[in-house]
C-alpha cells in the first residue's frame, strides 16, 4: 500500500515545487536529463557487450588486484557503477567468476565512481557545457538511427554524454538562480547533528534517484553555487555512498544466492566506509587540506576538495576491506545459504545474463551441462548401471553374461525432481534471449535448446526400454539375457565416452571423435539385427522375445542418437567446433559408407586368412 502512494506523492511534490519556484524546475529538469543521459550511456555500452567486454572480464579477475582494477577502469569509462554491478552479477550467476572476484570488482567500482566528481568539479562547473551538449545530441541521434550495432552503440553513448552535460548545465543554472530568491545555507547545521542529518539526506536522495552519481553531481553543483556549506556537502557525499547500497540490495532480492551475497558485501563495504568517514571526519578534512595543497588546489575551491574527500574515503575503504575479502566471503556464505530444494533448480541462469550475449550463451551451456549431469544418473540407473562402474576403467563387457543387478529407480519421479524444472528454465531462457542474440550466437543458442530436447528424449526412451530390460536381464534364457545386457553395455560405453561433457571439459572432445563414436554405433546397430535374425533361425529365442528385442533396439538407438546430438550442441556452443572445422564432420550417408567399407575390409581379411 505504501509503495502505491510513493509515486503520487512524488508527482504532487514536484508539481508544487514547479509552481512555487521556476529555479526548482530547472534543477529537477537537470536531474531528470542527467539520469536519462546515464540510461543512454548504459544502453550504448550494452551494444559493445557481444564478447569483448566479457572476454576482458574473464582475463582480468583471476587476482584480487586485477578485480579491483577492472572495477575502477570500467566504472571510470562507463560512469555507471550500476551497469558494472549488473555485469558482475551476470558473470557470478553464470559461474564465470567467483564471489571473491565479484566483491573485488564492486570495491573497485566504488572508487571508479569518484572520477565523476573530479570531472564535474574540475570541468563541469567552469565551462558552459551546453555548448558541447547540443552538438553531441545531434550527432548522437544521427548515429542511433544507423543499423550497424557499433554505430548505434556509439550514438547512444554520445547522446548520453550530451544529456549528462545538459543536465549538469541545468542544475548549475538552477542553483545559481536560487541564490537570488533563497539562501539554503541558512539551513546549514554543524557538529555531529549536521553530519548525521545531512548523511541521511544524501542517502535518501540516492534512494529516490537510484544513482549516487546523480546525487554527487547535485551536491557539487549546489556547493559550487554556494547553496550548501562544505561540511554539509561532505556529509551528503557520505550519505550518497551509503544510499547506493539500497539500490543494490533491492536489485538482489530476485537474484541468485550469490547475487544476494554480492549485495551483502556491497552493503558492508559502503556502510563500513561511511561509518569510518563519519567517525574520523576531522582527520579526513585535515588530510583533504594536505592533499589539496600538495596538488595545487586552492584552499577555497571546495568543489575540488569534495572530489578529493570522496576519493580519499573510498580509497581508505578499499585499503581496510580488501585484505578481509576472504573472511567476507566465508561470512556471507555462512549467513546467506541457498534454500533447500526438493527439486533441483537452475544454477547459472539469471535475468542479468540476458543483457550480455556471451554471458547468456555461457550460462545456458553450463545449465545444459547441469541438465546432462542429472540425466546421466537417470539413464545409467535406468539401464541398471552404477555411475561408479561407468566412470571406472572396468571392462563393461563383463556385464554381458551374468544376470543383471536391478537398481531401483523411479524414472518418472527422478524426472520431476531432477529434470523438469531445469528443462523448463532452459526453454524459457532460450526463448527470452534468442531475439537479442547476434546471428552466430543465436545458432549456438538454438543448438543448446536442441541439446536440452535431446536429453529429455533420451530419458523418455530409457523409460520405455527399462521395462523389458529389467525382465530379460534376469531371464534364465542366456541368449536374450546377453542381448539385453549388450544394450546396457553399449549405452554405458557411450556415457563413458561423453563423461568429459559431464565434467564440463570439452578439451578432449572434437567433432571427429563424435564421428568415430557414430560410426561404431552404426556398426553395432547393424550387427545386432543380424544377431537377432540368427537367434530366431536357431530357435534360441521365442517370437515374443524377438519382437521385444527389435522394438527395444530402436529405443537404444534413439538414446544413443539423442546423446550424440546433445554432445554436438554442447560442443558447438563451447566454440571448439569452429576450431575443428565443421566441414570435416561426417554426414549420415558418409557414416554408412564408412561402416560398409569397414565391413568389406573385415570380410576380405577373413577370406584371406581362410585361403592360407
Amino acid at each position: 500500500m505504501y509503495r502505491r502512494l510513493i509515486l503520487p506523492v512524488m508527482f504532487f511534490t514536484l508539481a508544487y515545487g514547479f509552481w512555487v519556484s521556476p529555479t526548482f524546475k530547472d534543477i529537477a529538469a537537470g536531474v531528470a536529463i542527467f539520469l536519462f543521459g546515464m540510461l543512454c550511456m548504459e544502453e550504448g555500452f550494452r551494444a559493445f557487450s557481444g564478447g569483448t567486454l566479457e572476454s576482458l572480464l574473464r582475463a582480468s579477475t583471476d587476482k584480487t588486484w586485477k578485480s579491483l582494477t577492472f572495477g575502477i577502469l570500467t566504472t571510470t569509462v562507463m560512469q555507471s557503477s550500476s551497469l558494472v554491478s549488473v555485469i558482475t552479477i551476470s558473470f557470478l550467476s553464470a559461474g564465470l567468476i567467483g564471489l571473491a572476484e565479484g566483491i573485488g570488482i564492486i570495491f573497485g567500482a566504488n572508487l571508479g565512481t569518484t572520477t565523476g566528481a573530479w570531472i564535474v568539479a574540475g570541468f563541469g562547473l567552469k565551462v558552459n557545457l551546453s555548448a558541447y551538449a547540443l552538438p553531441m545530441l545531434v550527432f548522437g541521434v544521427l548515429l542511433i538511427f544507423q543499423k550497424h550495432r557499433g554505430l548505434k552503440g556509439a550514438g547512444w553513448i554520445l547522446a548520453g554524454l550530451g544529456f549528462l552535460f545538459l543536465g549538469i548545465h541545468y542544475m548549475k543554472e538552477g542553483f545559481a538562480g536560487f541564490a537570488d530568491h533563497l539562501d539554503l545555507t541558512r539551513y546549514a547545521l554543524g557538529g555531529v547533528a549536521g553530519l548525521l542529518l545531512y548523511s541521511l539526506f544524501g542517502a535518501l536522495a540516492t534512494v529516490i534517484m537510484q544513482s549516487s552519481h546523480a546525487t554527487l553531481v547535485l551536491i557539487i553543483t549546489a556547493l559550487g553555487a554556494g547553496q550548501i556549506t562544505y561540511e554539509n556537502a561532505l556529509a551528503l557525499a557520505i550519505g550518497a555512498n551509503v544510499g547506493t547500497t539500497v539500490t543494490a540490495v533491492l536489485g538482489a532480492l530476485n537474484a541468485t544466492v550469490d547475487g544476494k551475497r554480492l549485495a551483502g558485501a556491497h552493503l558492508i563495504f559502503n556502510v563500513g566506509t561511511g561509518l569510518v568517514a563519519l567517525v574520523l571526519i576531522d582527520p579526513f578534512m585535515r588530510a583533504v587540506d594536505t592533499v589539496s595543497h600538495a596538488v595545487g588546489i586552492p584552499a577555497d575551491d571546495y568543489t575540488l576538495k569534495l572530489a578529493v574527500f570522496h576519493t580519499l574515503f573510498n580509497g581508505i575503504g578499499i585499503i581496510i576491506f580488501t585484505p578481509l575479502i576472504g573472511r567476507l566471503v566465508a561470512l556471507l556464505t555462512r549467513m546467506l545459504k541457498g534454500e533447500r530444494q526438493t527439486h533441483d533448480m537452475p544454477r547459472y541462469l539469471n535475468d542479468a545474463s540476458l543483457e550480455f550475449p556471451e554471458v547468456a550463451l555461457t550460462a545456458l551451456r553450463r545449465e545444459t551441462q547441469h541438465l546432462f549431469n542429472n540425466a546421466y544418473s537417470i539413464i545409467a540407473h535406468g539401464v541398471n548401471l552404477k555411475r561408479s562402474d561407468i566412470n571406472s576403467d572396468k571392462d563393461l563387457s563383463e556385464f554381458l553374461e551374468p544376470r543383471g543387478e536391478v537398481i531401483e529407480v523411479d524414472i518418472d519421479q527422478q524426472y520431476e525432481l531432477m529434470i523438469k524444472d531445469l528443462y523448463s528454465a532452459n526453454m524459457l531462457f532460450y526463448t527470452r534471449s534468442a531475439a537479442k542474440m547476434p546471428e552466430d550466437k543465436a545458432q549456438k543458442m538454438q543448438g543448446l535448446w536442441q541439446a536440452s530436447v535431446d536429453i529429455v528424449a533420451a530419458i523418455k526412451s530409457t523409460k520405455h526400454l527399462r521395462k523389458n530390460l529389467v525382465r530379460y536381464t534376469r531371464s534364465p534364457n542366456v541368449a536374450i539375457r546377453r542381448e539385453y545386457n549388450r544394450f546396457r553395455v553399449r549405452i554405458g560405453e557411450l556415457l563413458r565416452d561423453l563423461a568429459a561433457l559431464r565434467a564440463e571439459d570439452q578439451d578432449t572432445f572434437s567433432l571427429l571423435s563424435l564421428d568415430a563414436i557414430r560410426v561404431e554405433m552404426a556398426d553395432s546397430y547393424r550387427i545386432s539385427h543380424k544377431v537377432v535374425d540368427s537367434l530366431i533361425r536357431d530357435g534360441a529365442i521365442s517370437a515374443q522375445m524377438a519382437t521385444s528385442l527389435m522394438n527395444d533396439s530402436r529405443y537404444v538407438n534413439e538414446i544413443m542418437v539423442r546423446l550424440l546430438s546433445m554432445a554436438e550442441g554442447l560442443l558447438a556452443a563451447s566454440g571448439k567446433a569452429d576450431a575443428d572445422m565443421p566441414e570435416l564432420s561426417l554426414t549420415p550417408e558418409e557414416v554408412e559408407q564408412v561402416v560398409d567399407h569397414l565391413r568389406d575390409k573385415a570380410q576380405t581379411m577373413v577370406k584371406g586368412e581362410g585361403s592360407q
